[in-house]
C-alpha cells in the first residue's frame, strides 16, 4: 500500500523551488535544493554508524538548521527520532535514553559538557556525533561534507517515527510512541486551520524537542513555506526577528504571549507583516486573549488543542471565532470544535458520553492518536480504553460541538467537597490589571481536604496584597473559589522547557514553606 511519506517535502522542496530560501538560522540561510541535500547526506551519515529500521536517534541541541536535517534525515535512513528535551536533569536524560533504547546521539555546543555523564549512565549510546564542538570527534559538519547522498528508506503509515517523551515533568517520563501516520493527519490538518502557504515566513521560535515545535518543523516544510530559527524563546530576539524576516506565522503559549505583549519594546515593533498567531498549550486567560486581539487588531488568531498523545492536534478555533462581538464572539472562550479527522466526546468515569453542557473528560479518537506508551502496555490500554484516549482534561460541550476546557483534572482543586477548577480562578486573577502572571493550586487542609492557593506576580512597579486580590476575586467568582491565600512573587513564575507554568514545582515549593 502506497503512503503519504512526510520525506517527500524536501523533495518536492527542491523539485519546486531548488532556489528559493527554505530555512534562516541567524546569517545562513539553506535553500530548497541545499535542503534536500543535507537530509540525504546526513541519512547516509546515519546509516555509515549502524542506523537501520527502528534505530533510536537521539538529539540534544538549540533549535537550529541540523534540528531540520534531523527531522527529515532521521526517518530517511531508517531511524526513530528521540529528541531530547535539554532542560532535563542528566538522570532524566540517561532514563530516555536508556528506555529508548538510543544509539547515536548528536548535541550542539551547548551542551556538550554533558555527554560525559550521558555515556556513562548509557551504555547503548554508541555514538556522538558533535555540532561544531571540537572535543567532539565525529563533526557534523564534516561528516555531511563527505558523505555522498543516499535513498530514502520510504518509512510510511504505521512505522514509528518518533518517542517523543513527556518531559517529567509529572514524574518518569512516558515514551509516546508517534507514527508517521499520525504527522501526516496532523500535518494535513494544520496547514490549513493555521491558515499556511508557500509565500508564509514562519518563526520557530518555540523548542522543537516538544511535539508542538516537531509537527511545525513537518507542517510548514510540507506548505513549503520559509522558516526562521530562534535557537531558544526570547521575546527581544522575537521582536528583533518579526520585521527583519517579514514573519507571518507565529506559534505561542499563553505565558509567552503575556510576555510578549508586555514588553517595553512590543509598542516599537513593526508587527505588520504577522498574519495569524497559533497558540495552545494551556488554558488562556480571557483578559490575555481580549489584550492581545486589541494590541494586534490585524492578526488572526488560531487556537489549537492537542497534547503529545494527540500528535499533537484535535481541535482547532478557527479565526472567526477570535471577536469580541458579534454572533461568533461567545465562542472566544471555548477551545474550538474537532478537527475533520478527529472524534472527541466528553465522558465521565465509565467511559459514558455525558450530555451538552455538563462536565467530564475530553476523549478523542481518530488517527491523530498516538499508537500507545513504549514499553509500557498497561498504561497503554488504560489510556487507549475502548479506542479512545483519555487526555486528563476537563471540558464541557455545547450543543454546536464547541469545546470549553475548565482544568486538567489533576490540577482541579476539591475544597469541601466542591469541584474548583484552577484555570477559573486564574482568570478571575488576570482580571486585575495589577496582575502579569498567576497560578493556582490546591494545598492540602486538615477540615476542607484542599484549599485554594494562589501565586502572583505583579506588573512592574505595581504593588498588590493578598487582601485586595481577594477582594477583587469575590466579586466574579463564587466564594468556596476564592483563593484562601495569596503569595506575591516578583520573579517570574518558574517555566518547562515548552513554557508552561510548573505548578508541581510551585505546589513543592509552596509545601516546603509549611
Amino acid at each position: 500500500m502506497s503512503h503519504l511519506h512526510l520525506t517527500q517535502a524536501p523533495v518536492r522542496g527542491a523539485r519546486l523551488k531548488s532556489h528559493r530560501v527554505a530555512i534562516h538560522c541567524g546569517e545562513r540561510t539553506v535553500t530548497w535544493g541545499e535542503f534536500a541535500d543535507r537530509v540525504a547526506r546526513l541519512a547516509g551519515v546515519l546509516q555509515d554508524m549502524g542506523v537501520g529500521q527502528g534505530t533510536a536517534v537521539s538529539i540534544m541541541a538549540d533549535t537550529g538548521i541540523e534540528y531540520f536535517d534531523y527531522h527529515y534525515a532521521v526517518p530517511w535512513a531508517g531511524g526513530v527520532m528521540v529528541p531530547l528535551n535539554t532542560r532535563l536533569s542528566d538522570a532524566e536524560l540517561i532514563f530516555i535514553l536508556n528506555d529508548s533504547d538510543s544509539e547515536v546521539l548528536i548535541v550542539g555546543p551547548e551542551y556538550a559538557h554533558r555527554v560525559a555523564a550521558l555515556q556513562a549512565g548509557a551504555p547503548r549510546l554508541r555514538v556522538v556525533i558533535g555540532i561544531a564542538v571540537p572535543e567532539i570527534e565525529l563533526d557534523y559538519e564534516t561528516l555531511l561534507a563527505a558523505r555522498a547522498p543516499v535513498p530514502d528508506a520510504r518509512r510510511g503509515g504505521e512505522d514509528l517515527l518518533a518517542l517523543v517523551y513527556t518531559g517529567g515533568t509529572t514524574g518518569r517520563p512516558k515514551g509516546v510512541c508517534t507514527s508517521h501516520a499520525n504527522l501526516v493527519a496532523n500535518t494535513l490538518a494544520q496547514i490549513p486551520n493555521m491558515e499556511f502557504t508557500e509565500d508564509m515566513v514562519y518563526l520557530h521560535s518555540m523548542p522543537v524537542f516538544h511535539t508542538a515545535g516537531i509537527a511545525r518543523i513537518f507542517s510548514t516544510t510540507v506548505a513549503l513555506g520559509t522558516g526562521v530559527i530562534m535557537p531558544r524563546f526570547d521575546v527581544a530576539a522575537l521582536l528583533d526577528a518579526v520585521p527583519r524576516y517579514r514573519v507571518t506565522h507565529l506559534l505561542m503559549v499563553p505565558t509567552t504571549i503575556n510576555r510578549l505583549l508586555n514588553h517595553p519594546d512590543f509598542a516599537k515593533t513593526d508587527f505588520s507583516s504577522v498574519t495569524n498567531i497559533s497558540y495552545g498549550a494551556s488554558i488562556i486567560p480571557d483578559a490575555l486573549l481580549r489584550k492581545a486581539l486589541v494590541m494586534l487588531p490585524r492578526v488572526r488568531f488560531t487556537q489549537s488543542y492537542g497534547m503529545t498523545e494527540l500528535s499533537p492536534s484535535a481541535a482547532y478555533l478557527q479565526p472567526k471565532y477570535h471577536v469580541l462581538d458579534g454572533p461568533n464572539a461567545g465562542r472566544i472562550k471555548s477551545i474550538g470544535q474537532a478537527i475533520h479527522t478527529a472524534e472527541i466526546r466528553i465522558g465521565n468515569d465509565d467511559d459514558v458520553e455525558m450530555p451538552r453542557g455538563e462536565v467530564g473528560e475530553i476523549q478523542v479518537r481518530g488517527p491523530m492518536v498516538m499508537q500507545g506508551y513504549w514499553k509500557q502496555p498497561e498504561l497503554t490500554a488504560h489510556t487507549l480504553r475502548g479506542g479512545w484516549m483519555h487526555t486528563g482534561d476537563a471540558a464541557y460541550m455545547d450543543d454546536e460541538g464547541f469545546i470549553y476546557l475548565v482544568d486538567r483534572i489533576k490540577d482541579m482543586i476539591i475544597s469541601g467537597g466542591e469541584n474548583v477548577y484552577s484555570g477559573e480562578v486564574e482568570n478571575a486573577l488576570h482580571e486585575h490589571p495589577g496582575v502579569r502572571e498567576c497560578a493556582v493550586i490546591g494545598l492540602p487542609h486538615e477540615d476542607l481536604g484542599e484549599t485554594v492557593h494562589a501565586i502572583v506576580v505583579p506588573h512592574e512597579g505595581v504593588t498588590l496584597t493578598a487582601a485586595a486580590l481577594v477582594a477583587h476575586c469575590r466579586t466574579l467568582i463564587a466564594g468556596y473559589k476564592v483563593p484562601r491565600s495569596v503569595e506575591i512573587r516578583l520573579e517570574a513564575l518558574p517555566l518547562s522547557g515548552t513554557n508552561k507554568i510548573l505548578k508541581r514545582q510551585l505546589r513543592e515549593e509552596a509545601l516546603s514553606r509549611r
